[in-house]
């Protein structure tokens, strides 16, 4: 699949040369002509690259980057900054800011492209993640379960699910439905970061479905803080209509037009507290379990295992 590539110059000639540069190598090119720009597009359109003037009206390469790399769903994000020839101040604030690479106007094509592979390879090695959130994905999740059963330490994986979301997609369309995936991946973030511990994991199974591993002292805060956090964020995902009545219209599976309540989370808590659980496929498949009676309840909440 093509790798997508912003670049971000209030210089039209400059983008067009980065643009003829980039065709040899086929990447998908998006552009913006100035920060403020720049950064709606990073926020809304999955990226492999950002290539990012440092000098731009509105916010500057060093004010974008900063942004980017703050924001714990965008950090892993690469970033090479595009400085002046004699611009070493320009260099230093850039990859001060964050960014991970720089080259220099007037640059060599073929450099620029070796730059951007080495920056690729780089984040690919480093981190094998979902493309919408950048959180760790189905190797990392796997590996990390085997990892606690070897242990064989005591665990809670919570499998995280969000209720009525095809009803939204379907409504509100694919870029607000990616803007949901991204708001519950940095609920999460933020509540390991308030209620967890730091070697808790959190990965993104793929769609609406999210894994969190953690200790078993932590499940009951950690599950309701996901809660309450969600359940606080999820009105503001609506129109104000829809948000006024509580409800979308939408098609059910029958074809029937039904009432759908605002959107809601569902977890399934699997541990391994009362039964010696001995591969991973147990873990998936008490938690699917869970998960499918605690979206069978109403509004948000979250169901633990209890069996022995």
């Amino acid at each position: 699949m093509a790798l997508r590539i912003l670049i971000a110059d209030d210089d039209p000639d400059i983008r067009d040369v980065l643009k003829l540069t980039l065709a040899e190598e086929n990447y998908i090119v998006l552009e913006a002509e100035n920060g403020e720009e720049a950064l709606k597009i990073i926020n809304s359109k999955p990226l492999d690259l950002v290539l990012l003037d440092y000098k731009m009206p509105i916010l500057d390469g060093r004010e974008v980057t900063q942004k980017v790399k703050s924001d714990l769903l965008l950090r892993h994000l690469p970033i090479i900054m595009v400085t002046g020839k004699d611009e070493l101040k320009d260099k230093i604030d850039g990859l001060d800011a964050g960014a991970d690479d720089y080259i220099t106007k007037p640059f060599e094509p073929k450099e620029l492209l070796a730059r951007i592979r080495m920056t690729l390879r780089r984040t690919e090695r480093d981190l094998e993640a979902n493309p919408l959130t950048r959180l760790p994905g189905n190797v990392s999740i796997l590996n990390e379960l085997s990892s606690k059963l070897e242990q064989e330490s005591l665990f809670a994986v919570l499998y995280i699910d969000i209720n009525k979301f095809k009803s939204y997609n379907d409504k509100y369309g694919f870029e607000f439905g990616d803007e949901v995936i991204r708001e519950t991946a940095r609920i999460l973030i933020k509540t390991k970061q308030e209620e967890g511990n730091p070697e808790d994991f959190i990965g993104h199974i793929g769609g609406d479905d999210f894994v969190v591993i953690t200790t078993l002292e932590k499940t009951d805060s950690f599950c309701e803080a996901i809660i309450k956090q969600f359940d606080e964020k999820s009105p503001a995902l609506y129109n104000e209509e829809d948000r006024k009545k509580g409800f979308i219209i939408a098609k059910s599976r029958k074809n029937e037009e039904e009432k759908i309540p605002l959107l809601s989370i569902s977890i399934g808590v699997v541990t391994n507290k009362t039964s010696k659980i001995s591969h991973v496929a147990e873990i998936g498949e008490i938690g699917a379990e869970l998960k499918g009676f605690a979206k069978s309840l109403e509004g948000s909440t979250y169901v633990k295992d209890k069996r022995n």
